[in-house]
């Protein structure tokens, strides 16, 4: 056998191994989840989740602002999810919605309303921009949405736009850092109570579901 032949088979060998190791990664990556997002906020929310990269079917991920909120907002989920045959079981369905000024009756409505269906909350108290206020911050005071607004626009370096459609890209180089502020304010919590524990939030949680499937 000559040096060549030699070579040529041990290459051949290489590229067969390679191309079984890239066959059985495909095959170890998780299924992919229909996501349903239905946001309490028509603009706001809606353009950060559409930033997330989720091959999906039928939208990447679906992603609606209702105007609804609270108890209102899970029953419109619910009325979604039979329209367009998510099914909680297989699929991720999602409310987001803040506490703000809603009674603690409301907010505690929705909470069990959406336990009871199978659909799971990424609430903020007090509000969205909590979130991304976290991306820069952590904090242990609970502020108006106004002083978040404030304060955002200090951290971006211009004035913060509630219905940007690039404040996904603009925030992700920091997402790391909200995540594990999200995750300290909440272990603060014993036992958690949503509706007084501000600030708190689990969009975070949301977010971390959303990165699995990123592509």
């Amino acid at each position: 056998m000559t040096y060549a032949v030699y070579l040529g088979k041990q290459m051949a060998k290489k590229r067969g191994r390679t191309r079984g190791h890239r066959v059985r990664e495909v095959e170890t990556r998780e299924p992919i989840q229909r996501f349903l997002i239905v946001c309490e906020g028509e603009k706001t929310e809606p353009n950060y989740f559409r930033g997330f990269k989720v091959p999906t079917h039928p939208e990447v991920p679906e992603v609606k602002g209702t105007g609804f909120n609270t108890r209102s907002l899970v029953e419109e989920t619910m009325r979604l999810m039979r329209e367009k045959g998510y099914d909680p079981q297989k699929d991720q369905v999602w409310c987001v919605f803040d506490r703000d000024s809603f009674s603690a009756e409301e907010f505690n409505a929705a909470l069990s309303l959406a336990a009871n269906n199978q659909i799971q909350i990424a609430y903020s108290n007090e509000c969205f921009e909590l979130w991304y206020y976290l991306h820069f911050q952590y904090l242990e005071s609970g502020l108006p949405r106004s002083d978040y607004v404030k304060l955002l626009g200090k951290c971006l370096g211009h004035s913060y736009r509630k219905n940007s459609e690039g404040i996904y890209e603009e925030l992700w180089p920091r997402q790391e850092q909200a995540i594990a502020n999200a995750k300290r304010l909440l272990v603060q919590y014993v036992p958690p109570n949503p509706e007084r524990d501000n600030p708190s939030t689990t969009v975070h949680k949301l977010v971390e579901e959303l990165n699995r499937f990123v592509r």
